[in-house]
């Protein structure tokens, strides 16, 4: 084991900051190539996908009793195996993105994109109508406070007069 200080800051190096950097070269090119565009955008999926899961299982786990991420993340090797897992993932040479990918994520996408679609705009549509409700909640409590303070006020004048 590396130690979880050294652990974390290659993970964090080698899976967020040096695949970023790679982006802005590429985004920054006058004419980037659409091929390192894609793998990029594949890889960022990717992480995205297992921070998501990585999550899940951090709540899974606190269900059954006192672990939480504490439990995943001190799993033997847990770092180091994230570590090679994101260097695989973009290593050129062993195209660990573009195999993952089209192999497991892309095939469970396409079957499950219209449920996905259809899940999102709901929840879409809740998150709306949440906020409506609480932007309505909250401008009845500040319209009250506001009267009761102009009331306040008001009292005080007359009290003076």
């Amino acid at each position: 084991m590396l130690g979880s200080f050294i652990s974390r800051i290659l993970l964090m190096t080698f899976g967020y900051v040096y695949p970023a950097y790679e982006c802005f070269k590429i985004v920054e090119k006058s004419k980037p190539e659409i091929e390192q565009l894609l793998l990029w955008s594949k890889y960022w999926i990717l992480v995205a996908m297992i921070t998501v899961l990585e999550r899940i299982g951090d709540v899974f786990f606190s269900w059954y009793g006192n672990f939480g991420s504490s439990y995943v993340k001190s799993l033997p090797l847990y770092s180091e195996m994230k570590l090679a897992l994101f260097i695989y993932l973009w290593s050129y040479q062993m195209k660990g993105t573009k195999y993952i990918y089209s192999r497991f994520l892309q095939p469970f996408m396409r079957r499950h994109q219209e449920e996905i679609d259809q899940n999102i705009n709901e929840l879409r549509s809740k998150a709306v109508s949440c906020s409506i409700y609480y932007w309505k909640m909250a401008l009845e409590f500040g319209e009250g406070r506001l009267l009761e303070i102009l009331q306040s006020v008001s009292s005080r004048h007359n009290e003076h007069h």
